[in-house]
Order: structure tokens, then sequence, then C-alpha cells
């Protein structure tokens, strides 16, 4: 299977999602405050919130992994893309996505579910997004995984379709093939 057909899109809502792990776009001090974290939160049950008080702070940039409580995923990570009041950049986003890619793998998982992640509270421009976790997906893909698929669920029509240009013009540079090491932003 190609690398292009281990990235799928999909227009959703990423807490129905039944997979290994789905992605929270979460603040550096782990509190599910508001957007999707509140969400997760309300859906999952309160033992998420207490499973991060347990972890306590992480760095910004870097990410978490807890259990997903009543969601049908099996596992939440928390990519921490800013500090709670604060803002995403684009290290951040790169560094969280990276490290939620990462934690995945050495637990096994076979299937991810990611949001847009920073483009709600975060303030991080879309399009940015998409390059950005794209490319640090297909990157990841390069070497070796337990992953077999990473899904990018997003809210809306304009997010997925922002996504689908992001994964067309990496697909047109050769950025999915297995040979490739390139440097998107």
């Amino acid at each position: 299977m190609s690398i292009g057909e281990k990235i799928v899109l999909r227009q959703g809502d990423l807490t129905e999602m039944d997979v290994d792990a789905i992605v929270n776009a979460a603040n550096n001090d782990l509190k599910l405050g508001g957007g999707l974290a509140g969400v997760i939160r309300r859906k999952a049950g309160d033992g998420i919130q207490r499973e991060c008080n347990e972890i306590g702070a992480i760095p910004v940039g870097g990410a978490a992994i807890t259990s997903a409580g009543k969601l049908k995923a099996r596992h939440i990570i928390h990519a921490a893309s800013m500090q709670l009041g604060g803002l995403t950049t684009g290290h951040a986003l790169r560094a969280s996505t990276a490290h939620s890619l990462r934690i995945a793998a050495e637990k096994g998982l076979h299937t991810i579910a990611f949001p847009a992640i920073g483009t709600g509270i975060g303030g991080f421009p879309l399009s940015e997004c998409a390059a950005i976790m794209l490319h640090e997906a297909a990157e990841h893909l390069k070497r070796p995984t337990s992953l077999e698929k990473i899904y990018f669920v997003l809210f809306d029509k304009t997010s997925l379709s922002t996504f689908e240009k992001a994964l067309r013009e990496m697909e047109e540079r050769g950025d999915l093939e297995a040979g490739s090491r390139s440097g998107a932003s």
C-alpha cells in the first residue's frame, strides 16, 4: 500500500471514529476546557481529565496518551500545540504532530485520527496546518511504523477541501513517494 493510500481524509466527527487513537488538540497543561478538548471531555467522561491531571503539564510540542473513556477509540493522544490561553505556532504543530505519531507507533497502534490541530482556539491558519500535518504524516510513513492508516477527520467542507488541496500538491511534487524526503512548511 502506498503512502498516499495510508492517509485518509474525511469530513466528520472525530469523537465518533472507531480507531486505535484519536488526537486531541491540547494545551500543554492538558486542561480539557473549550473547543475540541471540551467535546472530548464531555463525550469520553471525566476520567480523561483525571488521567491528564495525573500526567501533569507537558512541553509545548509534546504529546501524551490516555485511555479514551466512553469513546469508540481505544486511546486519546493529547497533542500540545499551544500553552493554555495561547496560540499555536508552526513549530509546535509540527513537533506535536510528529510526537503523536511516534507515541502511536511505540504503542503498536494501527490507526490514528487527527483533527486540524490548532485551527480553532489556537488560531493557526488552516492551509498551513494542512501542509504541516500532512507532511509529518507522510514522513512518518516513510519509516518503519505500526501505523497502517492515518485519518484526518475535518469538521467542515472548507477544512476537508483545504486538506485535499494540500494532499494533491504533495502528490504532484512526489512527496508521497517512499524515497522522497522533502521539507514542506
